[in-house]
């Protein structure tokens, strides 16, 4: 695989972006909303869902690279794109910081 730019439209990169755009608001967001929680002295519960949110948004970006590289090899080689794991990942980190927040909400004073 070279590095020429394989279609004008950049549409792999720009999905690139968008991954690392997603998994970067899911760990930061999570974090903070974590130290929020404890800070506050709200239920462990949603600190948790928060923690989780931000676990998966790490992992997604520690994975954006990967994926990059096996999204390039599948347009080129004609293949059908693979991403179920990820799209888990990003769905479940999405689950935990909505029920974090609704626990959160749920528990203030």
């Amino acid at each position: 695989m070279s590095g020429e730019i394989w279609d004008s439209g950049l549409q792999s990169e720009r999905t690139r972006l968008a991954w690392v755009r997603t998994a970067v608001m899911l760990s930061t967001g999570g974090l903070a909303a974590t130290g929020l929680s404890f800070r506050y002295g709200h239920a462990p519960v949603a600190a948790v869902g928060f923690a989780l949110a931000a676990l998966c948004g790490g992992v997604l970006l520690l994975r954006t690279g990967v994926r990059y590289r096996r999204v390039q090899e599948a347009l080129h080689g004609g293949r059908p794109l693979d991403c179920g794991l990820d799209v888990l990942f990003a769905w479940f980190g999405t689950l935990c910081a909505v029920a974090g927040a609704i626990v959160f909400v749920l528990t203030a004073r």
